[in-house]
């Protein structure tokens, strides 16, 4: 993967046959800010629930810092924090 802080390559979800992320692929660099911007159902909750170790995805693969959230997910969640818009409990 890119030598970035954090890159997405090929991330793929599927919830009961509904294609929720279909190849998302980025970067983001160390002190660069980054927003994901769309239109509701797009799947930026779900990339982020990637991103963040929640959810697995099905293809692809995540890097935080070189350490891979499907591999590693323990080291991901010592460098990441994620404050959601709205808390759901």
């Amino acid at each position: 993967m890119n030598a970035g802080f954090l890159t997405a390559n090929n991330l793929h979800k599927n919830f009961n046959g509904i294609q929720a992320v279909d190849g998302v692929s980025f970067t983001i660099n160390r002190q660069e800010i980054f927003g994901l911007l769309g239109p509701n159902g797009a799947g930026k909750t779900t990339t982020i629930r990637m991103l963040s170790t929640v959810l697995t995805p099905d293809t692809g693969d995540v890097e935080v810092n070189g350490h891979s959230v499907q591999r590693e997910s323990n080291q991901v969640r010592k460098l990441i924090g994620v404050c959601p818009q709205d808390l759901a409990l």
